[in-house]
């Protein structure tokens, strides 16, 4: 999915943040998923991990569950950060 840097960035700035830092695997994916399921279709969720395993396994949580994951960045820590869209359960 392409979108414009601004668009990116109003779509980060709108997203309900999942702070998730210190959590091992397989901790990330099930609270995102339990996010997501308590979120509206359409949300958008900002997970932030630093397990270096958690991004593999949110971008199949996505793929299996109906999900779009929009993009991905790394914060000034170093944690890396997950924007989701959430699709219909």
């Amino acid at each position: 999915m392409e979108f414009a840097a601004g668009e990116v960035q109003h779509m980060w700035a709108d997203a309900e943040e999942v702070d998730l830092t210190g959590l091992k695997c397989p901790m990330p994916a099930l609270l995102t998923r339990r996010a997501l399921r308590r979120s509206i279709e359409g949300a958008l969720l900002a997970v932030t991990v630093t397990d270096a395993l958690a991004p593999l396994d949110l971008k199949h949580l996505c793929q299996a569950d109906g999900h779009a994951l929009l993009d991905e960045a790394v914060n000034e820590k170093g944690a890396r950060r997950l924007l989701i869209r959430r699709g219909p359960l």
